[in-house]
């Protein structure tokens, strides 16, 4: 795997623990992607979204637009992913 694989994977998991621990289980793009810089990821919100977008295919998260901003609403099976009770391929894992 390469190192932008695992950063990507990485991304994915902390975007749905970031989903996991707000209010209703939600919050849009631009509140995602400045969360994941204070997790040390260098994104764009233009990768933010495709992100995103890649986590709803899966079943992980729903999307709504609002104007120029995603709204993600996390699904069951997202916060199982998140919590490491479920795995999904191209997220990455949960550490103890």
């Amino acid at each position: 795997m390469s190192f932008s694989d695992y950063l990507r994977k990485d991304v994915r998991l902390v975007s749905l623990r970031i989903l996991s621990e707000t209010p209703s289980y939600r919050a849009n793009s631009s509140v995602l992607s400045n969360l994941l810089h204070q997790f040390g990821h260098s994104v764009t919100r233009d990768q933010v979204k495709t992100e995103l977008r890649w986590l709803e295919e899966q079943g992980l998260l729903k999307l709504e637009e609002a104007g120029s901003v995603l709204v993600a609403t996390l699904t069951e099976r997202g916060q199982d992913v998140a919590e490491g009770r479920a795995f999904v391929d191209g997220v990455a894992k949960p550490r103890a």
